[in-house]
């Protein structure tokens, strides 16, 4: 019996379960079709989560937060760390070091989020850790993009909260990388080849002018060592709480200046404590430590060296206030540290004192308190000061962390963006290369005259004169081959408090502005390549409606666009001209600010604060007489040449009046020539060494009680001069003109606009460099 076979390949037959083979084979049509792909294909690598225990993350945590960055994790945060790294690294988080990357990336994004010293489970640690989530795959943080560049409005967002998208919308987010870009934290390099527009090429589309109401709140908090930016809204009417906070923060900010001095600092291999003794000879002393008022009780006859701000105590006596306490203070035998005549000494200045503390029981009850007893009352007794003196200065690289000359940075507050323009350290080194390339000294876009800044100050517009010696100014600028960057004119802009009923009206105050646009008018070119920034005085609306010529309550805003509209007509009139040839640059504007006010150039690089105030006048108004006793003791001298007089210096800690540098002190005539000086000169220059050593320490623009200069208690931070600008403009109408530089800012004041009478009027004003960041003062005749 014959059976029936089909021919068949050499393919093993089974019809087991275990292979799934069927009986017969398929046709060899079927057979030469490709598989199926498989329902599901893993496009990355799987990660198995893993629980995390955070003691075991710790000792990592610790070296990268903590010995890296600064900064203290707590247990909540950690547990948080712990979640994240257990949920996207997996079991490789240690041998892969992915973990240590992740840790990596939170810190930076916590620093330029401008957190604090401690990292704390909140919405700032929980929003970082999303943006982190949404770029990782496979355990790992996604790769930077690349061809970024750099602009104008990119860069001004770097260091703020705005810079890193907290949302919970992972498909609209950026890479991470690319994010660190923005910050800065990468090693960003500029490129020129794509830098092809005109506002990118012409410095000035990185000036920025910003109002003091504008500016960023900022608080220091004592507990975390920090400063926090304020969420609230701001108020000209506040609760009478933030009275009280306003001259706690001054305190707060000048204590911790003080503490990080390397003069206040105890040694480790040493316990022993000095205070402050005068001496000719060198002492044992290592440090100085600050004693608070409260724990001078049951201590009578014992040195201290207080910190606290001078005020006058209810029953009219001069008094020393701290965070603890108050001490009835005597100031007879005082002499100031940096020298006879060095500074000026009025109450709400917080200033330092030695002397010696002489307990009284009498009137006191036994605890040694006077009527106000209690925690911060008034301690019986009084402090008999012997050497009285203001807090050191401190450099902007000291308070900002960052060394110039090297790569080093320290400790410090260089994460915190001040202005809202980014960080110090975030963008920082990359404004000052923008800097360096488009307006240093070997620049292609920018002439030695175009990086000028031209200071104009008191331009009484109601004077003829004014007009006279503006219009001379501005000739001499317009027929050099390109105009300056800058022009600033600060006010009054009118001699008499307007709207006061001092005879100048809002008509006739409209018509100065209108006379001033004329002038302005005549100079088109000016007005198309500059920007005009305009700062008001206190004879200027509103405030002089009820000041009256008075010291007004600052900041105030700058002069209502009622008055200025024929200014801008002016400006809009030379841009339509430009029809007529080829437009370069960028177009002018004109910028009506408040009083005080910054201009920051290449964002953190360069800052600017132009204040204007009779403040010298303030200070000796309101200064204390000191050393009464010691000047009648020695009302006979002794022979010259004898020892007699001490002097002190606190090693370096308390600047004197020689620290203050002197060869940036120059007065030119408007064709450039330096001018002769006069036996006038050492006067004035030892003044405006006075003023600049009691201003700068005190950190504030207003260093006075409430009733003699008012201030808006939410807008304090805008009159702050912590951490010191690049340059100080201080526009004072009763002080001579002077320009000189004290660790490291250059402090200005341009005078009035004309000075003299009658055919021997002049013209002064201040031409300022904004590449050296130094100013010189310029004068010429008006006629």
């Amino acid at each position: 019996m014959a059976f029936f076979q089909r021919p068949i390949d050499s393919v093993a037959l089974s019809s087991s379960p275990a292979f799934g083979t069927p009986l017969h084979p398929l046709p060899p049509t079927q057979q030469q079709r490709p598989p199926p792909p498989p329902a599901f294909k893993p496009s990355i690598q799987t990660i198995l989560p893993i629980l995390l225990p955070p003691p075991t993350l710790r000792p990592l945590a610790f070296r990268t937060f903590t010995k890296k960055y600064n900064l203290t994790l707590n247990s909540s945060a950690l547990q948080a760390l712990a979640t994240c790294i257990g949920r996207h690294c997996g079991s490789g988080w240690r041998e892969e070091g992915t973990g240590e990357r992740v840790l990596e990336e939170v810190a930076k994004l916590w620093k330029a989020e401008s957190g604090g010293v401690i990292v704390e489970d909140g919405a700032k640690l929980k929003g970082i850790l999303k943006t982190l989530e949404g770029s990782m795959s496979g355990g790992r943080i996604g790769a930077a993009k690349t061809g970024s560049k750099l602009s104008r409005d990119s860069s001004f967002a770097f260091g703020n909260d705005s810079a890193v998208d907290l949302s919970d919308d992972v498909t609209a987010r950026p890479s991470l990388e690319s994010r660190h870009d923005s910050f800065g934290m990468s090693k960003l390099q500029v490129e020129e080849d794509d830098e092809h527009e005109e506002a990118s090429k012409d410095p000035r589309a990185w000036l920025k002018v910003m109002s003091a109401f504008e500016q960023p709140r900022f608080t220091y908090d004592m507990d975390k060592k920090h400063f926090i930016q304020r969420t609230s809204k701001p108020s000209l009417f506040p609760p009478p709480s933030h009275k009280t906070a306003l001259f706690r923060e001054r305190y707060n900010v000048i204590q911790q200046r003080l503490l990080r001095n390397e003069a206040f600092q105890a040694p480790s291999f040493s316990s022993v404590s000095t205070t402050l003794t005068r001496t000719d000879t060198a002492t044992a002393q290592q440090f100085y430590k600050i004693t608070p008022v409260a724990n001078l009780l049951g201590r009578g006859g014992t040195s201290h060296l207080l910190l606290g701000m001078l005020v006058i105590a209810p029953t009219g006596t001069l008094a020393l206030n701290d965070s603890s306490g108050s001490i009835s203070l005597d100031l007879q035998h005082a002499q100031p540290l940096q020298g006879e005549d060095s500074a000026y000494f009025c109450p709400g200045m917080i200033v330092l004192v030695d002397g010696v503390y002489e307990e009284d029981w009498s009137g006191a009850g036994s605890s040694g308190l006077g009527n106000s007893g209690g925690v911060g009352g008034t301690i019986g007794g009084r402090f008999l000061g012997f050497n009285i003196g203001g807090p050191p200065v401190e450099k902007r690289n000291v308070s900002l962390g960052v060394h110039l000359d090297t790569s080093d940075v320290g400790g410090g507050f260089g994460w915190t963006d001040f202005l809202g323009l980014g960080s110090e350290r975030a963008v920082g080194a990359r404004m000052r290369r923008l800097e360096q390339r488009l307006a240093g000294p070997e620049s292609e876009h920018t002439s030695a005259t175009r990086r000028k800044m031209v200071v104009l100050s008191e331009m009484t517009l109601d004077q003829p004169s004014a007009l006279s010696a503006l219009r001379k100014v501005c000739e001499q600028y317009a027929a050099s081959d390109e105009p300056p960057m800058t022009f600033v004119l600060i006010g009054n802009f009118c001699s008499h408090a307007s709207m006061a009923g001092a005879g100048t009206g809002s008509i006739e105050y409209k018509e100065i502005f209108n006379e001033l646009a004329a002038v302005l008018s005549d100079f088109p070119s000016l007005l198309r390549t500059s920007t005009w920034v305009f700062v008001p005085g206190d004879n200027d609306p509103w405030v002089s409606a009820f000041s009256a010529g008075a010291s007004a309550a600052v900041p105030r805003g700058g002069v209502p666009d009622i008055f200025t509209n024929r200014i801008k007509r002016a400006f809009a009139t030379a841009k339509a001209e430009i029809g007529i040839a080829k437009k370069d640059g960028m177009d002018g504007e004109a910028v009506w600010t408040s009083n005080p006010t910054k201009l920051s150039l290449f964002g953190p690089a360069h800052e600017v604060t132009v204040f204007r105030d009779d403040i010298a006048g303030r200070f000796r108004r309101n200064a204390v007489r000191i050393g009464q006793a010691t000047r009648q003791h020695n009302e006979d001298p002794p022979a010259a040449g004898s020892d007699t007089q001490e002097d002190f210096v606190m090693s370096g800690a308390l600047p004197t009046t020689e620290d203050i540098s002197q060869d940036d002190t120059q007065m030119t005539n408007g064709m450039g020539e330096q001018l002769r000086s006069t036996s006038h000169d050492g006067y004035t220059t030892a003044q405006a060494k006075k003023l600049i050593l009691s201003l700068l320490p005190q950190s504030t623009l207003s260093p006075f009680p409430l009733a003699t200069r008012p201030v808006h208690w939410d807008f304090a931070g805008a009159l702050s001069l912590y951490p010191l600008p690049h340059t100080l403009i201080l526009a004072d109408a009763q002080s001579a003109p002077f320009a000189m530089t004290f660790e490291g800012c250059h402090v200005i004041n341009p005078g009035r606009l004309v000075t003299g009478g009658g055919r021997r009027k002049k013209v002064q004003w201040c031409e300022y460099d904004l590449w050296t960041k130094r100013g010189t003062l310029m004068e010429s005749s008006v006629g």
